[in-house]
């Protein structure tokens, strides 16, 4: 199997876990305990030894191919799909590293529950979430803009009518939507989610 058949079908893998978790990080609009309710219940599906496996997989498959296919191509985009997939692609690759890092890290070493108050400290934090906002904005917006690149190239046929650039810009104007709705749950409305104090750690208290 060659490099893009390999980042083609990891990527698959993660979009199925990114839906679901980002589906969660919606239902943060109906509250804290709503979101950590539905985390829990969504855990019993993913938090085990073969699927997280899988997962990691997953992950290392896709970052490193992504990286890889980004050196390649970067220089050979000719439109705004070709460019939107190459550098969400690469935006993805550092988030993921960063992210996985992070989440590692707090259950490993900190030994505390990443759930919704783990994310979401930074972005709960003055000045913390003038960096945090954009960086978990940036990385859904990324996300969908990755999908609805690879959505132009491999969709041919209209849909409903609706040829495929127009298909294409949908999806990533849906991500952009998406990502307000999110942070705007995330935040409990831009009000401010309380920390409790095991998590102060990740604001450096």
């Amino acid at each position: 199997m060659n490099l893009k058949r390999l980042h083609y079908f990891s990527g698959i893998t993660i979009s199925l876990f990114v839906g679901l978790h980002l589906f969660n990080h919606i239902y943060s609009l109906y509250g804290v305990n709503a979101h950590v309710k539905l985390m829990n219940d969504l855990r019993v599906v993913y938090r085990n030894i073969i699927v997280e496996t899988i997962l990691l997989v997953a992950v290392g498959i896709q970052i490193i191919s992504g990286i890889r296919l980004f050196f390649k191509k970067r220089k050979k985009e000719s439109n705004f799909f070709e460019r939107l997939q190459i550098w969400t692609g690469l935006y993805l690759s550092v988030f993921l590293i960063i992210h996985l890092g992070a989440v590692l890290s707090g259950r490993l070493i900190l030994k505390l529950d990443t759930n919704i108050y783990f994310g979401v400290a930074g972005l709960n934090t003055f000045p913390l979430n003038l960096f945090f906002i954009p960086y978990y904005g940036l990385a859904i917006i990324s996300f969908f803009g990755h999908i609805s690149a690879v959505h132009s190239k491999k969709m041919k046929s209209k849909i409903f009518g609706i040829d495929t650039v127009k298909q294409s810009y949908g999806i990533l104007i849906i991500g952009i939507i998406l990502t307000l709705v999110i942070l705007f749950g995330l935040t409990n409305g831009f009000n401010g989610i309380e920390i409790p104090k095991e998590y102060n750690i990740m604001i450096g208290k």
